[in-house]
C-alpha cells in the first residue's frame, strides 16, 4: 500500500468520524431539548397537560361556581323530562289583510274574532306534567296554547309522543289542563313549589320548547313580583324574569334552584317578538287548587262574593275624595242585589283591604282571593266605610256566570267620578255646576239604565238630599238604601229626575 493510499484512508476515517459525531451531537440536543425539565430557551407545547393550579382564593371561588353548575344540572336531570312539547291544530280563524295580533303573547293562532273563513292551523307550546292517576297522566299548560284545539299531541323530551285530551281550560287565569294515557311506568311528574316564597333576585329556570328547541333551559333571576298585564282579562298576577323566554316557551316551567315549579311561564313583552329579558309566569299558587277543579269538575269553580269592582280610585281627585289616598284595596263599585256581600251588609262605596287576614292590593287580587276560596265556606271581609274601619262576615257562593252577568241584578250598575278628576274638561261643565258626581258608564238593563242614568250625567242630589262629591254620594246612596230611589241630574245644562226605582 502506497503512502498516498495510507493518508486517504486515515483522512476518510476521520472525516467520518466526525461527521458521526455532529450527528449524535444534533440528536442529543434534541432529545435534551424534548425533555420534562431541562431549561430552554423557547416554550414547549405538550399534547396533553395535567390540572390547572389555582391560588387558593380562584380555587374557592371555582367551587362556588361548579356548585352552581352542579344545580343547573340536576334541574336539567330531573324537571326537563317533566316538561313537555304540546303541538296543536285549532279550527282559527282567516285574519283580514291587516289585522295584528292583539297581544304580546299571541303566539299560535293570531288575532281572534277575524272575519271570513275557518282554518286549521298548527301552533306549538309546551306543558308540565303534574300529576298522574292510574295510566292517566296530567299535563299544565296555557289556556292560549291549547284551550281552544282540536288536536293535541304532546312530546316528551325523550322523543315519545301521546295524543292528548283537554280535560278543562279557564280564560281567567289563562290555564289549560291536558291528558293522555300511558302505561309506561317512567313518566317524570315535576314538584310544585311554593311561589309566596320568593323574593327578587332568587335564581329563576324557564323550560320548554322555544321555536320547537325541544327541552331547552334558560337561566336568570326573579326581577319582579307581582307584575300586571298581559291578555285582557287575565285575573293573575305575574313572576317578572330575565330568563329567556321565546315563542314556544308558553305553558312551560319556571323553577327555583331547587327544581321546584314555581311558574307557568305565560306571556313576554318585546318590541320584537322575541325576548328582550322581560318574561312573565303565573304563579304556581295562582293555579294549584284549579288543578283539582280540572280533574273532578272540568273547570274551575270561582268562590263569589257578588260585587262588581271599581277602579276609580286610581283617580286621584276621585281617591281623595272617599280619603282613600295611597291605600291599597277594592272599592266595591255595585252589589248583586241577593248575593252574598248584599246578605252581609256591604254596600256601594266600600273599600275592602283584607280576606282572612290577607291585604288586598289591587282589584284582581280580590277577585284571585274571593275565587280560590270553597263555596259554602266563610270568608272574614275587612273594609272601610267612609273612613271607618269595619269586619263583615260573608258566606262565599258558587260563582254562576249566568247569574255574574246579570245587569238587572247589579246595583247601582253604574261607575261615578269626581268632578274634580283631571280626565273631565272642566271647560265643558255646565255654569254654575261645582257639587256632585258624574256619571261614567251604565251597565245596560242595571237598575242605574231602568232609572234613566246617561254616561255624562252630573248627580246632584239623591231622593232631594244634596250630594257634594262621591263620599257624600256613597254615604247617601247607603243611607237612603233601595226601597225607593230618586237621582236628580244636571244634564247637558237642565236638571231633570230619574225614574223612581222601586228596590227588590
Amino acid at each position: 500500500m502506497s503512502l498516498n493510499r495510507k493518508l486517504y484512508s486515515r483522512n476518510f476515517f476521520i472525516a467520518n468520524l466526525v461527521i458521526l459525531g455532529i450527528v449524535i451531537g444534533f440528536a442529543l440536543a434534541f432529545m435534551f431539548r424534548a425533555s420534562p425539565g431541562t431549561p430552554s430557551g423557547l416554550p414547549s407545547v405538550k399534547a396533553e397537560s395535567t390540572e390547572a393550579v389555582l391560588a387558593p382564593d380562584a380555587e374557592e371561588s371555582v367551587r362556588q361556581a361548579e356548585s352552581v353548575q352542579n344545580a343547573f344540572r340536576h334541574i336539567a336531570r330531573t324537571v326537563l323530562p317533566a316538561v313537555v312539547e304540546i303541538d296543536v291544530v285549532e279550527e282559527a280563524k282567516k285574519p283580514s289583510q291587516g289585522d295584528t295580533p292583539v297581544f304580546p303573547f299571541d303566539f299560535f293562532f293570531g288575532p281572534g274574532d277575524t272575519p271570513l273563513d275557518q282554518y286549521p292551523q298548527e301552533g306549538l307550546g309546551s306543558g308540565v306534567i303534574v300529576r298522574r292517576t292510574g295510566r292517566t297522566v296530567y299535563v299544565l299548560t296555557n289556556h292560549h296554547v291549547a284551550g281552544t284545539a282540536s288536536k293535541i299531541t304532546i312530546k316528551l323530551s325523550d322523543g315519545r309522543e301521546f295524543e292528548g285530551k283537554l280535560v278543562g281550560s279557564d280564560e281567567r287565569k289563562d290555564i289549560a289542563l291536558v291528558k293522555f294515557e300511558t302505561d309506561d311506568t317512567d313518566i317524570v311528574i315535576a314538584r310544585l313549589g311554593d311561589s309566596s316564597r320568593l323574593q327578587v333576585g332568587d335564581w329563576a329556570i324557564a323550560l320548554g320548547s322555544p321555536f320547537g328547541y325541544v327541552s331547552s333551559m334558560t337561566t336568570g333571576i326573579i326581577s319582579a313580583l307581582g307584575r300586571r298585564g298581559g291578555p285582557e282579562g287575565n285575573i293573575n298576577d305575574f313572576i317578572q324574569t330575565d330568563a329567556a323566554i321565546n315563542k314556544g316557551n308558553s305553558g312551560g316551567a319556571l323553577v327555583n334552584i331547587r327544581g321546584e315549579v314555581i311558574g307557568i311561564n305565560t306571556w313576554i313583552a318585546s318590541p320584537t317578538g322575541g325576548s328582550v329579558g322581560l318574561g312573565f309566569a303565573i304563579p304556581i299558587n295562582n293555579v294549584k287548587t284549579a288543578i283539582d277543579d280540572f280533574i273532578n269538575h272540568g273547570t274551575v269553580r270561582y268562590g263569589w262574593l257578588g260585587v262588581s269592582l271599581s277602579g276609580i280610585t286610581q283617580d286621584k281627585a276621585s281617591a281623595r275624595e272617599l280619603g282613600l289616598e295611597q291605600r291599597k284595596g277594592a272599592l266595591v263599585g255595585s252589589v248583586f242585589i241577593g248575593g252574598p256581600a248584599d246578605k252581609a251588609g256591604i254596600l256601594p262605596g266600600d273599600f275592602i283591604t283584607a280576606v282572612n287576614g290577607k291585604p288586598v292590593t289591587s282589584t284582581d287580587e280580590l277577585v284571585r282571593l274571593i275565587g280560590d276560596l270553597n263555596a259554602g265556606s266563610t270568608a272574614t271581609i275587612e273594609l272601610l266605610r267612609q273612613g271607618k274601619a269595619m269586619t263583615v262576615t260573608v258566606k262565599i257562593e258558587l260563582r254562576n256566570p249566568q247569574i255574574a252577568s246579570n245587569n238587572a241584578d247589579i246595583f247601582p250598575g253604574a261607575s261615578f267620578l269626581s268632578l274634580k278628576s283631571d280626565s273631565i274638561d272642566k271647560k265643558k261643565l255646565p255654569a254654575g255646576v261645582s257639587k256632585g258626581v258624574v256619571v261614567i258608564d251604565v251597565l245596560a238593563k242595571s237598575p242605574a239604565a231602568t232609572m234613566g242614568l246617561r254616561t255624562g250625567d252630573i248627580v246632584t242630589r239623591i231622593n232631594g238630599r244634596e250630594i257634594d262629591d262621591l263620599r257624600t254620594f256613597y254615604a247617601v246612596l247607603g243611607q237612603e238604601g233601595r226601597k225607593k230611589l230618586v237621582f236628580t241630574l244636571n244634564r247637558d245644562g237642565q236638571t231633570v229626575e230619574t225614574l223612581a226605582y222601586l228596590g227588590k
